[in-house]
């Protein structure tokens, strides 16, 4: 099976058919991916056949719990190298997507190739999650708030919820240690006005990889005095 075959297969798994035009900006974003990994560094994963798994079939597995709807409003925090927040957009061109970036070379290079690829409908920002977290525009203004970072729940937490407006979602990619992180970040998504709605298991089609997608139910508005000052979630995370 070829490796273009994988990825139109393995999106098939997970109930994403892809058309000629989707498929085509894939492979132009795994090629812009490449291109600029050889310039900063964005991904240690190089090979063209885990690239499609392990980048944009796991990216892919937000859509698959059918929360985002066509219109969805979409942040995709610490997006890096534009997972899951571009793969996303290139799937589902009805949702508006902002991705934001504190790296200030990484967002050149998400602004280089969503043009390449004509991305409509999608902002990308310059800036720390917590900046962004209070700013009129954008606090408490999304559907949907996502994040594949490799912070603890209680941090993300405080980065991701913030943003999101009442009865919105964030989903939150975790590997199989995010039980404990659960526990320990139980009272922070409380407090930031989050409830557990869902946990999703996937196992990554063409892999023995499972990954988890906690799916985290804003409740009620956060308070005012979150997010903290840049830092300070990470240094002093909500027990």
């Amino acid at each position: 099976m070829s490796n273009r075959d994988i990825l139109v297969k393995g999106l098939e798994q997970l109930g994403i058919s892809v058309d000629t035009k989707k498929l085509e900006k894939l492979l132009l974003f795994k090629d812009a991916l490449l291109e600029w990994n050889e310039k900063i560094n964005l991904t240690t994963i190089t090979d063209e056949k885990e690239i499609f798994i392990k980048h944009f079939l796991d990216s892919a597995t937000c859509l698959s719990s059918g929360i985002i709807k066509p219109g969805s409003k979409a942040i995709d925090i610490g997006t890096g190298a534009g997972f899951p927040g571009m793969v996303m957009k290139i799937l589902r061109d009805d949702i508006n997507m902002t991705l934001l970036d504190s790296l200030n070379k990484r967002v050149i290079y998400l602004e280089d190739t969503a043009k390449k690829l004509a991305l409509n409908q999608t902002e990308i920002i310059h800036g720390r999650a917590e900046e962004f977290g209070i700013k009129e525009g954008y606090r408490e203004k999304f559907d949907i708030a996502l994040s594949r970072a490799v912070a603890p729940l209680n941090i993300l937490a405080e980065y991701c919820l913030p943003y999101v407006k009442k009865e919105g979602y964030f989903l939150c990619q975790k590997g199989p240690t995010y039980r404990d992180e659960m526990e320990e970040a139980g009272n922070a998504i409380e407090l930031l006005g989050g409830s557990i709605d869902n946990i999703e298991e996937h196992l990554l089609p063409y892999s023995d990889i499972t990954h988890y997608i906690l799916v985290i139910k804003k409740a009620k508005n956060t308070p005012t005095k979150y997010p903290r000052k840049p830092g300070k979630p990470a240094a002093n995370p909500i027990k």
